[in-house]
């Protein structure tokens, strides 16, 4: 079981949606998600989420609330993710492990392609957004 942090940033209303490209599994490349990474050994959630996106994006992001876990059992591995609700001041800088940035209103994240781990955040948003 591989345990991750996610980092699901809204600016302005929006929410942030990241595209990775070519994967090490073809069922993992092409597809939405919210970024993050593997936690370090003693390493906490928050900081493990700020040094990821750091890397990943080259901003900082302010975390917020957990909002949900999810665990997920792919063909090659499990995966734990703990989403985070996230906000950034300044530009995503870099997209080091993504192709593409797409930003939308919770109503319209559905309209993307996203790894199957993270389409239980997803359906958290759009229940939390509707209620």
């Amino acid at each position: 079981m591989i345990e991750v942090v996610a980092a699901i940033i809204e600016k302005d209303g929006l929410i942030y949606c990241f595209k990775k490209g070519k994967a090490k599994f073809d069922y993992l490349s092409f597809k939405y998600e919210f970024p993050g990474g593997k936690i370090e050994p003693n390493e906490l959630h928050e900081d493990a989420l700020k040094r990821e996106i750091d890397e990943e994006l080259q901003t900082n992001i302010y975390v917020g609330e957990h909002l949900i876990s999810v665990e997920h059992q792919y063909p090659d591995f499990a995966i734990k993710l703990h989403f985070y609700a996230c906000t950034c001041d300044g530009p995503i800088i870099s997209l080091t492990e993504h192709i593409e940035l797409q930003c939308l209103p919770i109503k319209r994240l559905r309209e993307l392609d996203w790894l199957p781990a993270d389409e239980p955040a997803v359906d958290y948003l759009l229940r939390q957004h509707l209620s």
